[in-house]
């Protein structure tokens, strides 16, 4: 159940622990800067804190016409009526998070190497991956090994046709080989809040996006 990258936002922009700005003014800001699709991601929340702050989000969002999903808890997401969740590989069994949301809830799994993109592929549960990470950074604790551009595109045919957003320290000079690479998009976090410049931070990544040209022939499926 893929879902179709020309209708999503290419630009996944997802909340951080450790800021000044709280989760839900990190979502007012991003949605007032354009932002199409928000993740909420809360490490280490109390469940009644993460619960509490994901209705707030969640509302922010749809308010702002963005979509808005939930990292790494199926429940959260359910009670929060979020429009889907982002499931890390430790963070649950994508099969049994697809039975629990039905087939109205986005649902993406986190790939970081061929093992991850052939088992995407096989679940066919997911409606995108995350694929990464394209360099270092520090927003993630436990990082897996760094892929690079030349590592993800290796991979994209692994995947049988679902849609991949980059993630892992990804820039705005990185996107028009991601394009042309055909990634679907990329996942942004620390970059978005730089110099508290939400709004520029944001244009810059979807303005390279948009002037990126895009191949036609498509990677080929491996057999």
């Amino acid at each position: 159940m893929p879902l179709d990258p020309d209708h999503f936002p290419p630009v996944m922009a997802l909340t951080m622990d450790g800021l000044a700005l709280s989760p839900a003014d990190q979502a007012r800001a991003l949605v007032a800067a354009g932002a199409g699709w928000v993740q909420l991601r809360m490490k280490n929340a109390a469940p009644d804190l993460w619960l509490a702050t994901a209705r707030e989000v969640v509302a922010i969002c749809h308010e702002g016409g963005a979509l808005c999903t939930i990292n790494d808890n199926v429940e959260i997401a359910l009670a929060s009526d979020a429009d889907g969740v982002h499931l890390g590989k430790l963070d649950g069994d994508w099969i049994a998070a697809r039975a629990r949301l039905g087939v109205e809830k986005i649902l993406g799994g986190t790939v970081n190497d061929a093992d991850d993109a052939r088992r995407a592929a096989a679940a066919h549960v997911l409606d995108y991956v995350g694929i990464g990470p394209l360099r270092f950074t520090t927003t993630k604790q436990k990082l897996a090994p760094v892929l690079g551009l030349e590592g993800i595109a290796a991979l994209l045919p692994l995947l049988d046709g679902l849609p991949a957003w980059a993630i892992g320290g990804v820039q705005p000079a990185d996107l028009p080989a991601l394009r042309r690479a055909h990634l679907a998009g990329v996942a942004v976090s620390s970059s978005l809040y730089l110099d508290n410049s939400v709004s520029a931070n944001h244009a810059a990544f979807v303005a390279a996006w948009s002037a990126s040209p895009v191949m036609n022939v498509p990677p080929s499926t491996s057999v």
